[in-house]
């Protein structure tokens, strides 16, 4: 059982152009990846979000209009400071992009589906950068993915199906943590990894949350590969961002369940 064709309370602009739907898709998405991308450097450091003006990291100069263009002002800054010349980390262009991404590819959702598939990924998004980051993801965010799954579940008629999904994407981590703990007598995975994946499964559904573990690794072992090709030592004691694998593969699997 996956969503309905149609949701009546999300087609409102289902009549527009294409093309139109695609670019306003990536403009706003643009716009809200470079918010994530501050969010997700801010949180992690206690630094105000909202109120704090954006600035340089090494001058704290103050930046202009201009210099918060989304994806423009950095390549046009070549990824430097203006002023002090202090590069601006690639992982404000990287949410950037991944953002208007998910504006413009959300419309490839049946009419309707597009406004959720678009808050499901941008959610992903912050949580992936912060674990990315610093192996961190805050529980007030992994609530906020699970409390809007359960949202539109609802105003699909389809909660039954979502909560099979959160209790077996929860189940099947939190079975994976509790059996290294015991044959360890560590942990092996981060708190907030078990609590992402049912909040993933109550947008997928079960056979969703195992599809999106399945990737998930995937991504991991590809990415450990690298790591080891590039001379990096892999072992136990190695930490990957897991959080970040399940975002990644999570997204499309909502996406093409719909089709």
């Amino acid at each position: 059982m996956g969503f309905s064709a149609q949701m009546p309370m999300f087609t409102a602009v289902a009549g527009m152009p294409a093309w139109l739907l695609v670019t306003i898709g990536a403009i706003l998405g643009a716009i809200i990846g470079s918010f994530l991308g501050t969010v997700a450097v801010r949180l992690p450091a206690g630094r105000g979000i909202i109120r704090a003006p954006s600035a340089c990291d090494g001058c704290r100069q103050r930046l202009r209009p201009w210099h918060l263009v989304p994806i423009v002002s950095w390549l046009a800054l070549r990824g430097r400071c203006q002023s002090c010349a202090a590069p601006i980390g690639q992982g404000q262009l990287v949410a950037e992009v991944l953002g208007a991404a998910i504006g413009a590819l959300a419309w490839w959702a049946p009419p309707g589906l597009a406004l959720p598939a678009m808050v499901l990924g941008w959610q992903l998004l912050l949580l992936g950068l912060l674990d990315a980051r610093c192996l961190w993801l805050p529980w007030r965010l992994n609530a906020a993915l699970a409390l809007s799954g359960v949202a539109v579940a609802v105003a699909d008629n389809r909660l039954p199906f979502a909560l099979a999904g959160g209790g077996l994407g929860y189940g099947l981590l939190g079975l994976v943590a509790w059996g290294y703990r015991r044959v360890r007598g560590r942990e092996g995975l981060g708190g907030g990894d078990p609590l992402l994946l049912g909040a993933i499964g109550l947008w997928v559904g079960p056979v969703g949350a195992v599809h999106v573990l399945l990737g998930a690794a995937l991504l991991g072992l590809a990415v450990a590969g690298l790591m080891a090709r590039r001379g990096s030592r892999i072992d136990a004691a190695t930490r990957l961002p897991l959080g970040t694998f399940l975002a990644a593969a999570a997204w499309p699997v909502f996406l093409l369940d719909l089709r």
